[in-house]
């Protein structure tokens, strides 16, 4: 459902901001504000800030902000419609029927259509598996060891070798070609007309964590290329931020998610009673998929191929995970291929001990370049000694660095003293080079600082408003929201100078009025700018008085470039002389 702006706005107020996420995130008062650990990237000190006065979240760490609605969007990895019902059933609110504008309604009728056509389809593949065209399927599925009751569990289906059955089947049940173009099931030809995606393939529906079918995968039977082919991203599909077999994951995991790299893998380890091991989707390993399973484990068993394409998918892997503050450890299945092989060869029995003796991804990366050195020759154990003491930087903690440096002294047999000066010996070096690189970052900031500082005072200015209502008597006379030459500082500016004709800020109102997560973050960092205190009034008011100068030259510079008009142009003459003399006076 699409509402109205006024609706939503009632489910934000009746959403208290710090008790929503304090059901997530620890807070600790601090002066007027909350403070904790941002969930939104890895952090040891808290950066992450959230307002009851202004009803909004910022972590002047990673810059993550915005309303209520962000915060669930973001955390739970939920549409905006999804945090909306979400909240009105937590404020005990009832959603009024139908949908609010036009737009609105058409957006809701789009989804909802697409995931009832995901719906059909999944239950038609299903039907043509357990049916007499889909025989051939289903023994492809038995040979694989699947059961009747896993190849249910998972909604296991077949798509037909005709390459237009599933096209023919919507258009019976009153589809037309607009929304069927939407799904990403069909392809479309100028020539050949419509025809089907998926044909002549087994079937895996992709389900979102609620259960409801948003894409698909299919596998062929036999040589054919390629072997698996993916729905493509659509209105109700980012394979991003999905994982195969997340529906699954309810609540948070002690023992651990198992991550694999495909479809059958996911099946085959349910189908053995290790029902937390999920894949990405026909794609590389995201952050954006890290965050989601922080949410359910601190601890990830990576169970990747063990061929050459698997190392470096693990490879890649491991530091988005760690970035994401979870705990990696990788299962070696050799001399088997995958999790599916193994359990096939040995047992769900083996695979257990495999987990238990899972390696910890420091050494297990340890290993993968051990693997790049011969390491009787003098000159080539060397480098590896050299490459493994800069891994063990790392670790920010000395503690555990000493912990690490010695484990691996006992690995490989090198006398501790002497692997932790070498190790002492690069991190010398990399000091030097980050000295180097922020001396280099200072010098750019302070150019763009002086290129951008048209831009940092709308930001200031702003902010100073969104705290102080009074300011709007002294500077409506001078400056306006056409003086902000700079989105998205002109839009905010105009909801705040509506907002102060009622008598009232709402920061969290503005957020909600920008669609992107990337501009409420931008949005909230404005209202969350951190700005040296200025207590004296005449300090105060200097300061204002010389951020609207500046402000106004530049909006009147600007306008001046694009004028045609040459009284108008005079009359921007004018008023930069004006400016000479201009001087704000705040009421105390």
């Amino acid at each position: 459902m699409y509402y109205s702006e006024d609706v939503v706005e009632e489910v934000r107020q009746r959403s208290d901001i710090v008790d929503v996420i304090s059901s997530y995130v620890s807070l600790k008062k601090s002066g007027s504000n909350f403070f904790g650990l941002c969930p939104f990237h890895n952090e040891k000190s808290p950066s992450f800030s959230v307002s009851g006065s202004k009803q909004m979240y910022y972590c002047f760490g990673c810059g993550a902000g915005g309303n209520v609605f962000t915060f669930l969007m973001e955390y739970e990895n939920l549409t905006f419609q999804e945090a909306l019902g979400q909240l009105a059933d937590r404020a005990g609110m009832a959603l009024p029927e139908g949908g609010s504008s036009e737009e609105g309604r058409k957006q809701r009728d789009t989804r909802e259509r697409i995931l009832e056509i995901h719906k059909l389809a999944a239950n038609y593949f299903y039907a043509k598996l357990n049916s007499d065209r889909g025989k051939g399927a289903k023994q492809y599925l038995f040979d694989r060891q699947l059961s009747e009751e896993t190849i249910r569990r998972f909604g296991l289906g077949y798509s037909d070798k005709y390459s237009n059955d599933l096209y023919q089947y919507m258009k019976k049940k009153g589809f037309d070609d607009t929304i069927l173009n939407q799904t990403g099931l069909f392809t479309f030809h100028e020539k050949y007309g419509a025809g089907d995606k998926f044909w002549n393939r087994v079937m895996f529906p992709i389900m979102d964590k609620t259960n409801k079918v948003i894409a698909f995968g299919g596998r062929v039977m036999g040589d054919g290329k390629p072997k698996y082919l993916n729905s493509p991203e659509t209105l109700i599909f980012d394979k991003s931020r999905n994982l195969y077999g997340l529906n699954f994951l309810h609540g948070k995991l002690d023992h651990g998610i198992i991550i694999c790299e495909g479809y059958m893998d996911v099946i085959a380890l349910h189908q053995a009673g290790f029902t937390n091991a999920v894949a990405s989707l026909g794609t590389a390993f995201t952050s954006q998929q890290s965050s989601l399973l922080k949410r359910y484990s601190d601890t990830v068993y990576l169970c990747y191929d063990s061929d050459g394409a698997g190392v470096k998918a693990a490879l890649r892997a491991i530091p988005m995970l760690k970035e994401a503050g979870i705990t990696v450890r990788v299962i070696d299945m050799r001399p088997y291929k995958d999790p599916d092989e193994f359990i096939k060869a040995l047992s769900a029995e083996e695979f257990k001990k495999r987990i238990d003796g899972a390696v910890n991804s420091f050494f297990y990366e340890i290993g993968v370049l051990r693997q790049q050195y011969d390491m009787d020759d003098p000159a080539e154990k060397t480098k590896f000694m050299n490459e493994a003491a800069k891994k063990c930087l790392a670790f920010e903690q000395e503690i555990e660095r000493n912990n690490y440096i010695e484990a691996f002294c006992r690995e490989y047999g090198v006398r501790t003293d002497d692997f932790r000066q070498l190790v002492r010996h690069h991190a010398a070096a990399m000091a030097g080079m980050t000295y180097q690189k922020r001396r280099e970052e200072r010098e750019t900031q302070k150019q763009s600082a002086k290129e951008n500082g048209t831009t940092r005072i709308q930001g200031i200015l702003l902010t100073w408003l969104g705290e102080d209502l009074s300011l709007f008597a002294a500077l409506k006379e001078v400056v306006g929201p056409e003086d902000f030459v700079d989105e998205p500082y002109r839009s905010v500016a105009t909801m705040l100078y509506e907002q102060a004709e009622t008598g009232a800020i709402s920061p969290a109102t503005i957020i909600s009025r920008f669609d992107s997560k990337e501009e409420q973050s931008v949005v909230a960092g404005i209202f969350n700018r951190q700005v040296k205190e200025v207590s004296a009034q005449a300090e105060r008011e200097k300061a204002l008085n010389e951020m609207v100068k500046t402000l106004k030259k530049a909006s009147l510079e600007k306008r001046s470039r694009e004028v045609t008009d040459m009284n108008e142009l005079q009359n921007l003459i004018l008023e930069k002389k004006k400016l000479e003399h201009l001087h704000i006076t705040i009421q105390k």
